[in-house]
């Protein structure tokens, strides 16, 4: 019995040091101008656990720094969809996507070769 306990004392233990306090993390996020970089990041660093976050509006990287013990990549990307941006892995949906403005519709064709080289637009 003594044993059982301090293998799952040790296990529980390993556990809770496997997470990292300062994981990296990059994304793809799509966008095409400044005011979707605000947007992705400010949803980005409101997730419990983001410590920052940087997004590149020609590469559509999102570069994250974040505590594994407090959140995890799946819940940073449902926040930027609940504003409007497609991750790589999660799509926002139709309605809040059409909620954003309509500079930033990065789905839309037009908007995106309006964008080209100059994103502050």
């Amino acid at each position: 019995m003594k044993k059982l306990l301090v293998l799952l004392v040790f296990f529980i233990g390993a556990s809770t040091f496997a997470q990292n306090k300062n994981a990296k993390a990059s994304i793809e996020v799509d966008g095409v101008c400044l005011m979707c970089k605000e947007r992705i990041e400010k949803a980005s660093i409101k997730t419990k656990g983001v410590k920052a976050a940087s997004w590149n509006v020609e590469t559509h990287e999102l570069k994250l720094f974040f505590d594994e013990n407090k959140t995890d990549l799946s819940t940073i990307q449902k926040n930027i969809a609940a504003v409007g941006h497609d991750t790589q892995d999660i799509v926002a949906t139709d309605e809040i996507y059409n909620s954003i403005d309509e500079c930033c519709k990065y789905r839309d064709e037009q908007v995106v070769k309006d964008h080209e080289g100059n994103p502050e637009n």
